[in-house]
Formats: C-alpha cells, sequence, structure tokens
C-alpha cells in the first residue's frame, strides 16, 4: 500500500518532467492533466500532514478536560497512551508532516526551474 502512494505521487511529477526532458518537447496543454494530478496528490498529502499533526495535539487537549474527581491517574493514563502510539499518517515508517510535504515541494520545484534554465527555450 505504501508502494501505491509513493507511485501515486511520483507518476504525475514524472510526466511533467518528462514533457520538459523529450526529444521534442511537449506543449504544455499536454502536460497540463499530469500537472493538476500533481496538484491533487500533494494536497491529499498536505490533508495526511494536517491530521498527523492534529493527532499530536490530542494529548494536550485530553489533559485540559476535567472528568471529574479521582480521574486524574485515569486520565494521565490515557494521555500516556495517546502520546506513546503516535498515531498519524506514515510512509516508510516516516510520519508526514506538513514540513515534510512543503520541503517536497520546494525541492520538487527547485529541480524543474534548474531543469527549465538548463535547457533554454525550445528551438
Amino acid at each position: 500500500l505504501v508502494l501505491c502512494f509513493v507511485v501515486l505521487l511520483s507518476v504525475p511529477l514524472l510526466l511533467i518532467d518528462s514533457g520538459f526532458l523529450g526529444t521534442h518537447r511537449a506543449p504544455i496543454t499536454v502536460m497540463l492533466p499530469g500537472f493538476f494530478v500533481s496538484l491533487a496528490v500533494l494536497y491529499v498529502l498536505l490533508l495526511a500532514a494536517k491530521i498527523s499533526e492534529q493527532c499530536s495535539s490530542m494529548p494536550a487537549l485530553i489533559n485540559a478536560m476535567s472528568f471529574g474527581e479521582g480521574t486524574e491517574a485515569l486520565r494521565q493514563q490515557v494521555v500516556d497512551y495517546i502520546s506513546s502510539s503516535a498515531a498519524g499518517f506514515y510512509v516508510f515508517g516516516t510520519r508526514l508532516t506538513s514540513t515534510m510535504i512543503l520541503k517536497f515541494m520546494y525541492i520538487w520545484c527547485i529541480a524543474i526551474a534548474g531543469l527549465l534554465t538548463r535547457l533554454g527555450p525550445a528551438k
């Protein structure tokens, strides 16, 4: 399942790059579907990262709640359990965060900009 997720992320981006790197460069209209699919996949990744970050703030929320007299020890056990479970979305054992997704987008944009400046205008 994780491998399918990585392939789903990589294929549209590689299709966009292949339009830039081909022997005959494809017009922008050919690359637009790949671009929109890439944006949709990156949006889904950002939503998954948002859920991961909300899961990390859940122990603080539960710890701030009051459940009545004599429940402090039980509440602390629940908070410890939630903290140690580290719920969220993982890809190859690495937790997705919005920082990670934004760094990925930044590096990919740098790579595409580098390819465009190296290739120059189409002749």
